[in-house]
């Protein structure tokens, strides 16, 4: 073995941690430009709204109704995928 084939994952190695101390000093540097106060408030409460505040916006309620409306209909699909591609026999692992 050559002095060289050994230095050669050690090289490997530094020039790896080399890289990756780039790549985090630079993504340190945009945090370090953030500003770290916080944004004025808007006038008038929440900007989503009319002036209404903080709350809610939307109507969460049809939200909730949209979610399980989809999940029952792609349990519905998923069982009807399983049972039209199941093949012949019953029981077991399906394969017989």
């Amino acid at each position: 073995m050559t002095l060289r084939s050994a230095l050669a994952p050690m090289v490997r190695c530094v020039a790896a941690l080399a890289c990756a101390t780039a790549i985090l000093a630079t993504a340190a540097l945009s945090v370090v430009a953030a500003e770290p106060s916080a944004s004025p408030a808007a006038p008038g409460g929440d900007p989503r709204s009319s002036g209404q505040g903080p709350g809610l916006v939307g109507d969460p309620l049809f939200a909730i109704g949209m979610v399980l409306v989809v999940g029952l209909i792609s349990a519905v699909l998923a069982l009807a995928w399983v049972r039209l591609t199941a093949r012949g026999g019953r029981g077991g692992n399906g394969r017989s």
